[in-house]
């Protein structure tokens, strides 16, 4: 069974384990339920410093932080942090801003501003405080103090909507390997009731503090999930060897830019398209037939955006794999987002990170339909990479970006015609199973000749094997 993943809130939570036995007394446990975070004291309510009144309502009750720099006007972040609040499920009672030239390095707020925040969670029965920016253990755990309420940054939302979304095996493995590598880091000791354990008749224990336990029990957990991962990516290198001879073209992008949707238009699937961030997650690969070119895989991939926390990043290795093994990227930008020209960037560093910037692609211009094409396009720009304006919603410009896509496909996969000796039988096996094969005849010779389409990695693959000097290239 897979054991999905867990948002653990609370910087001073101890693991929940069945190695840890029970604890007792003052206990903050975050719990998966039916895709939303559940967050209890396991304490007296009249003895809970922290209790405040909840609200009734079906959501999490948030108050969302944005701290920008002095002098700069950009609100879209904000914007966006409401957008990632509302796909976790969380009702955005009010946001507070801020303006400082640096972060307050014990509190991320000024005095009068977390006190400003303190209000604002009183008078709305908030339960939880978002703020959009990376926090420091430090800096969550003195805003608690001071406004009596939860406090979550940006990465841990984040890694929240990556848990509720996530549906495959590997896609929950590694959420959750994210999940406990980003909580490795904030490990602080909250405990007075436990001190180090002193050694008596029956009692004599490992001599370990709660942090230490912690520690260890968290480093465990790390180790299985990784060697987990490890069989789920030897499987789908396995099967992705099977599919080596098709070409495979990717589908990058911002979040919510509409890749499900011309995924969708493009192969005929069914994949869940919401106007919502994240709404994919797990990759999904279908065929589909292109005029002069055949069968194609198309793969629909995890959507980008900014800050996208480095260990989701490290933990997504095996599905980004994809990505980096494309023939060819289609790089689909959201023109009706007044923010696309810096999405686009934010896209493109993303693939330059993860080892994908070098991949051929072509931009696809999507929403055309709600803006004036012509104006947009000529402000977009995309320099030497081909461009075609499409809209997924009413399928204008389809046809031609399938045009595109073949002709693309053309130049990054090549026609080579083989000659084996008649006894090359392990060779003959490699080639089919790294090619398309066009045509096999005997020529007078007794020689195998065999008339392929291959892929330039896979053509490099092949040249190397301890066979090939006794074959060759055919002019």
């Amino acid at each position: 069974m897979v054991r999905r993943p867990v948002v653990i809130v609370g910087t001073r939570t101890p693991l929940e384990s069945s190695e840890a036995g029970s604890q007792s007394g003052d206990v903050r446990q975050g719990l998966r339920c039916g895709g939303r975070v559940i967050d209890r004291l396991v304490r007296a309510q009249d003895t809970d410093p922290w209790a405040i009144p909840r609200a009734p309502s079906d959501g999490e009750a948030v108050v969302l932080v944005h701290q920008r720099r002095v002098g700069t006007v950009d609100d879209t972040l904000f914007d966006e942090l409401t957008g990632l609040a509302l796909a976790a499920g969380a009702q955005v009672l009010a946001r507070l801003h801020a303006r400082r030239h640096r972060p307050e390095p014990g509190g991320f707020l000024g005095k009068g501003k977390t006190l400003e925040l303190a209000g604002l969670v009183e008078s709305h029965c908030a339960t939880l405080v978002i703020v959009d920016q990376r926090l420091s253990p430090i800096q969550e755990r003195n805003m608690e103090r001071v406004i009596r309420c939860r406090v979550i940054d940006r990465t841990r939302l984040i890694l929240d909507i990556f848990a509720l979304r996530a549906r495959s095996r590997e896609g929950q493995l590694q959420v959750e390997l994210a999940q406990l590598r980003y909580l490795s880091t904030r490990l602080v000791r909250g405990w007075s009731h436990l001190e180090r354990q002193r050694g008596g008749i029956g009692l004599r224990g490992p001599g370990e503090t709660q942090l230490e336990t912690d520690r260890r029990l968290l480093g465990n957990r790390i180790a299985r999930l990784k060697k987990q991962l490890e069989r789920v990516r030897a499987h789908r290198s396995l099967v992705r060897r099977g599919r080596e001879k098709l070409p495979l073209v990717s589908m990058v992008g911002y979040t919510n830019a509409g890749k499900s949707s011309l995924f969708n238009g493009l192969t005929a699937a069914n994949v869940l398209v919401a106007d919502q961030l994240f709404a994919t997650l797990d990759p999904t690969i279908r065929k589909t037939e292109l005029a002069g070119i055949g069968t194609v895989l198309l793969s629909d991939t995890v959507g980008f955006i900014q800050g996208l926390p480095t260990t989701l990043i490290e933990a997504f290795r095996g599905t980004l794999e994809e990505v980096r093994l494309s023939n060819l990227l289609l790089h689909v930008v959201d023109m009706s987002d007044p923010q696309h020209l810096e999405h686009s960037h934010q896209v493109e560093e993303t693939l330059e990170e993860i080892g994908a910037g070098a991949i051929p692609r072509i931009v696809v211009l999507n929403k055309i339909d709600q803006v004036d094409m012509v104006a947009s396009v000529r402000r977009f720009g995309t320099g030497e990479v081909r461009s075609v304006a499409v809209s997924a919603a009413t399928g204008e410009g389809m046809t031609g970006l399938q045009g595109v896509i073949a002709e693309r496909l053309r130049g990054v996969r090549v026609l080579k015609r083989l000659r084996l000796p008649p006894t090359s039988y392990r060779l003959r096996a490699q080639v089919y199973s790294l090619a398309r094969v066009e045509s096999e005849r005997i020529d007078e010779d007794g020689h195998c000749v065999l008339d392929i389409e291959i892929g330039a990695a896979s053509e490099g693959r092949l040249a190397a094997q301890k066979e090939f000097d006794v074959a060759y290239w055919a002019d």
